[in-house]
């Protein structure tokens, strides 16, 4: 079975030292040789294979209803790690760390920064910046060897080729993923906390409240490495994807509808239905400039007046498809040599903080339907009161009617005028 990509080893040019990995053995498996193990030496003890239960309660659903985040996890060397001293907190630079809390991790792309100090880069809030992780246990034998157990939040382009979005398989960065968006996930790690470079804050984000604005960094799907499922987001407007919090939601304001609505869905709508009423080559033509252009100038002829029945068109309202688409404190007492007293343990690490993670994965683009009115028209919603769609006619081969005009801004599900 296909499994997210995990982490080469270290590489001593670029990674700070970290002699301890991680595995997931399977506790049925590890029961069923525990006898024999038993029987080759009394005198060593079969290790216990721990459970963590996971930091992380994503409001979506798993494409298995049974998912769960939590993971059997076993670290080697394993007395090494165990005969280490476990702390609730560590200093480093003058920060203080916590366990649970949220941590930036050097990456190639940090220590690139730290070379060139003066050279102008993206925030460091940016898939091609430094890692995200999530501290879930402490654990060092003295001011110079201290390290963490983290779980990795991942950037959405990270989302490897395979990965199970309810029934369709997806890669890397989705249209409804946020700038400053993350993914939380099982992927388990030790690190040396040299490596961390500042303190993070990441919120969760309740899709079901509204009027919540995401800021900071923030997640609202899991990512479960073993089964490579992700779990589901809000989904909103008629073509059913979620919000991306970067960009308008329209909300309808008839009171039976009320759904949210994509800017971008309500503007594709638009184009396309100017698209196919006047195609390549027809102009637009306001209906008073229609009424001047009979005949004459003489107004219309009402239903009951001699020629009207012959002359009369019947309307038809084309409607498209649908869119597819380090200080040590507060020793926990974990650890052979831990007491009940709180130990000030500075670690003594220099500024160039290095970490090799994960390797980065190359953005997919979703593949969208068709456009046909691209290059020949374009929109913008004006949130006047009631809000329109302004439309902007391109082609510049056709002449003899506006070039800009406003068309009223209706629900894509409801089909009732936003006001």
């Amino acid at each position: 079975m296909a499994t997210a990509r995990k982490r080469p080893r270290p590489d001593e040019d670029t990674q700070a030292e970290c002699p301890f990995t991680v595995t997931h053995p399977d506790p049925n498996e590890k029961d069923k040789k525990a006898k024999r193990r038993r029987q080759e030496s009394e005198d060593q003890p079969t290790p216990k294979i721990p459970l963590q239960a996971s930091p992380f309660s994503p409001m979506g659903k798993f494409k298995d209803p049974n998912n769960t985040m939590d993971r059997y996890y076993q670290v080697h060397p394993h007395q090494k790690w165990m005969d280490m001293t476990r702390y609730n907190s560590f200093v480093l630079n003058g920060v203080k760390y916590y366990s649970e809390g949220f941590i930036f991790v050097a990456n190639n792309s940090t220590i690139e920064r730290q070379k060139n100090p003066g050279e102008q880069r993206p925030s460091r809030q940016k898939s091609d910046d430094d890692w995200v992780a999530r501290i879930l246990e402490i654990r060092a034998s003295d001011e110079h060897h201290v390290y963490a157990r983290v779980y990795w939040m991942y950037w959405p382009d990270e989302l490897p080729a395979g990965t199970q979005e309810g029934k369709k398989s997806i890669q890397g960065r989705q249209s409804y993923h946020g700038q400053n968006e993350l993914i939380a996930s099982n992927h388990m790690d030790v690190i040396n906390v040299v490596s961390v470079t500042a303190q993070a804050t990441v919120n969760q984000w309740d899709e079901t409240n509204e009027d919540e604005v995401q800021q900071a960094l923030y997640w609202r799907q899991a990512f479960d490495v073993r089964s490579m499922d992700l779990s589901s987001a809000q989904p909103r407007c008629r073509c059913n994807r979620p919000e991306n919090p970067d960009k308008q939601l329209i909300n309808c304001t008839n009171t039976e509808c009320r759904k949210w609505l994509h800017d971008d869905c309500l503007i594709h709508e638009a184009l396309m239905k100017t698209f196919l009423r006047l195609g390549t080559d027809k102009p637009h033509k306001p209906a008073r400039a229609k009424v001047e252009e009979l005949e004459g100038g003489q107004r219309p002829l009402s239903p009951s007046e001699s020629g009207a029945a012959q002359t009369a068109q019947q309307s038809i309202d084309v409607k498209p498809e649908d869119q597819q688409t380090i200080k040590l404190a507060d020793v926990e007492g974990a650890g052979p040599s831990a007491n009940t007293e709180n130990r000030t343990l500075t670690i003594l690490a220099g500024p160039e903080s290095k970490r090799k993670g994960r390797p980065r994965k190359s953005e997919t683009t979703e593949v969208i339907n068709t456009k046909p009115y691209e290059g020949l028209f374009s929109a913008v919603i004006n949130d006047m009161s009631p809000p329109v769609v302004e439309i902007q006619d391109l082609r510049e081969s056709v002449t003899g009617g506006e070039k800009s005009w406003t068309e009223p801004l209706r629900c894509l599900l409801c089909s009732a005028d936003i006001h």
